[in-house]
């Protein structure tokens, strides 16, 4: 198998598992859109960590593969390419990019399918696609705009050069740097954090960001209020605030 989903203590794994560099072939992502529509789906999945091992997140798409493929059968392809991506950036709960190595093309637009990236000291990121005379085809034009600002995304975009975990963090490519060694450790640690809130309210603040972020603020916040009513119907939020009025803030448990 070239990804594998691994659950345990309510945190999901998506491990690409295609060495020596994590290259995204079809296979491969036929996989990722399965088994992250699977974590989706799985109760005992409530947060999410994606991982390519210590070594390398995942090189980018593999060229061997493409460069054998005319118009017509990436016109056939392209959609599936995006759909594999795009389950990944709709599971339902809150998803860690555990960025180790290369991140490049395919590799960085996974990375930015998730809603935080911990990055190692020794990531490298990219979009390199335009030193093949072609543009990002899964989502990194759309979503590295909205994630850095438009002129950022375009510069790496139109030179296809790498960037190393410091700069990634400042331009706000990466949320965290921490030695090689510990990014899965600190990623895991941040998703069974999560893991322990309160699932639908975590729902819900998912949607609302990111419905926000494709339509205009009057949408985005009827969506928003529609999903904070809502909310007081949840066994959560009754158990939430009874904590907060009995124990003080911070004291709820939600499993």
């Amino acid at each position: 198998m070239t990804v594998l989903l691994e659950v345990a203590d309510g945190v999901g794994t998506l491990r690409l598992d295609r060495p020596p560099m994590n290259a995204l072939d079809i296979a491969t992502q036929d996989r990722l859109k399965e088994l992250a529509e699977e974590a989706a789906g799985r109760a005992d999945v409530r947060a999410v960590v994606i991982y390519g091992g210590e070594k390398v997140f995942a090189a980018g798409a593999d060229i061997k593969e493409m460069q054998a493929m005319d118009h017509a059968a990436m016109v056939l392809r392209a959609r599936a390419l995006q759909d594999s991506f795009t389950a990944v950036a709709r599971i339902p709960k809150p998803v860690v990019a555990a960025v180790t190595g290369y991140a490049l093309g395919g590799g960085c637009e996974l990375a930015l399918c998730a809603d935080y990236r911990i990055a190692g000291e020794n990531a490298k990121l990219g979009q390199p696609e335009i030193l093949l005379g072609l543009i990002p085809g899964a989502g990194g034009t759309q979503r590295l705009s909205r994630l850095v600002g438009p002129s950022k995304a375009k510069d790496l975009i139109f030179t296809g050069r790498q960037v190393r975990a410091d700069e990634a963090l400042t331009i706000g490519l990466v949320d965290r740097v921490v030695p090689a060694a510990e990014v899965y450790e600190q990623a895991h640690a941040w998703a069974a954090r999560l893991a322990q809130g309160p699932a639908i309210a975590l729902r819900a603040a998912k949607e609302a960001v990111d419905t926000g972020l494709e339509t205009d603020i009057e949408t985005g916040l009827a969506v928003e209020r529609n999903w904070f009513a809502g909310l007081f119907a949840t066994e959560d939020r009754e158990r939430g605030m009874r904590s907060f009025v009995e124990e003080g803030p911070g004291k709820a448990k939600f499993l």
